[in-house]
This record gives structure tokens, sequence and C-alpha cells, in this order.
């Protein structure tokens, strides 16, 4: 059965920083040697958008409003996509969600929740001015 499981979220103040951390469990097999992981949050109110994404070739992705401020990784060795959130605002409060698919991506797409077929639960992150 696959899983995954974020963590990392937490309460900062504006210009602090966040590690969350995406725990994948039950992705075994050749066919997800080149999955589609991505990073997405939704804020009340609004839409769920991608955040960050490593499609199937490798290739990273970011929005543009966490350009230079946000970066994905991902330690295939230890199953964990990670995301390290910079210099966050109070616009970035929301709940951040893990995403992975085995079909593949590339990127723009991988951007979009439409990629994904598997999400986490989310962690919350909260940013006060």
């Amino acid at each position: 059965q696959r899983q995954l499981v974020e963590s990392g979220g937490g309460s900062v103040q504006s210009g602090g920083s966040l590690r969350l951390s995406c725990a994948a469990s039950g992705y075994t097999g050749s066919r997800y040697n080149r999955p589609c992981m991505g990073w997405f949050r939704q804020a009340p109110g609004k839409e769920r958008e991608g955040v960050a994404a490593i499609d199937s070739d490798g290739r990273l992705s970011y929005a543009d409003s966490v350009k230079g401020r946000f970066t994905i990784s991902r330690d295939s060795a230890k199953n964990t996509l990670y995301l390290q959130m910079n210099s966050l605002q109070p616009e970035d409060t929301a709940m951040y969600y893990c995403a992975a698919s085995a079909f593949y991506c590339s990127g723009w797409y991988s951007l979009t929740q439409s990629a994904y077929a598997d999400w986490g639960q989310g962690t919350q992150v909260t940013v006060s001015s």
C-alpha cells in the first residue's frame, strides 16, 4: 500500500525557515523508477496550487511565487522528498501537501494536480508578520 506522510510544518515569524519532509512508502518496483513528485499548498478559501516539483527526468519546477526562496530535493535512498522554505512570508501560510505518481510527468505539468495519483494528509505552515 502506497503512503505519503508529511512532517515539518509549524509556526514561524516572517523571514523564518522551515523544512518539510515527505516519507514515501510502498513505492517499490520498476514502475516507480522515474516518479513524479511534488509539493502543493492550499490556503483557506483558495484553490490548491503547485509549489515545487521534481519531474520524471529529475528536472525541478517552481511556482513563481516561491522561486529563489524554496528548494525541493529528494533522497531516493531514504524515499523522502523535502521542501526547504526560506524567507517565509505570511502569504505562504497554507496546508502543504506532498504528491507522487508513477506516471511520467515533465516540466510545467509536474506542477499540476492532474499529474498526481497519490497525496499525503498535509502539514500546516503558519507564518506570522
